[in-house]
């Protein structure tokens, strides 16, 4: 059991890695605003809960994204990218984000979960053999295991993004920094997918 778990944390470790750069960019983003960690935390539940269950619908046999699909989630952070770049530019000489719909500013749930999706899409082809070859109790034991790193990831982004020299640098770039890091995330998964036949 003890084994097991081990492998499971190191397998999300490995595949999440470049997410507690994404997350610390959220939260650089969402801070000084009301609710805006929360949203963060939320939105990466939700998103990786969508990768999870899609993975292991996947090993149960099911399949509910065809393999050639899975690059083309590349186009969420892609658009999300363009979109906070869009922003950035146009309220380039205000002081505060752009207010969210609920006024509360920082990044949305939906924005979260859907990079989060997006920028796990790849995790999903790692995930389905693995659980596939683990069996039911296998499957639990990934889930929980995956579900409980999820916060320790949010700790992990929160953490860099509250670190007085990373704050300061998140506070003067992150609007820069995070469209960048979000069309770059999806690019990489349109090539590296075969989306563009590269």
């Amino acid at each position: 059991m003890l084994g097991l778990v081990g492998q499971a944390a190191g397998m999300f470790a490995v595949t999440n890695i470049d997410d507690v750069l994404v997350l610390a960019l959220f939260f650089g983003r969402a801070a000084g605003h009301r609710g805006g960690a929360t949203r963060v935390v939320i939105g990466q539940y939700l998103g990786f809960a969508a990768i999870l269950a899609v993975s292991i619908v996947g090993a149960l046999g099911a399949g509910l994204l065809p393999d050639a699909v899975i690059p083309y989630l590349g186009l969420l952070p892609l658009l999300f990218g363009m979109r906070a770049a869009w922003q950035a530019w146009r309220h380039r000489d205000d002081p505060e984000d752009e207010p969210a719909s609920d006024g509360t500013g920082g990044p949305s749930i939906l924005t979260v979960a859907a990079v989060t999706l997006a920028n796990g899409g790849d995790n999903m082809g790692v995930y389905v053999p693995v659980l596939t070859a683990t069996g039911n109790g296998g499957l639990v034991v990934y889930g929980v295991v995956f579900l409980v790193l999820v916060a320790v990831w949010c700790a992990l982004g929160r953490f860099f993004a509250t670190r007085p020299l990373v704050a300061r640098a998140l506070s003067r770039w992150g609007h820069i920094l995070l469209p960048v890091v979000l069309i770059g995330i999806g690019l990489v998964i349109l090539v590296e997918g075969g989306a563009f036949g590269l």
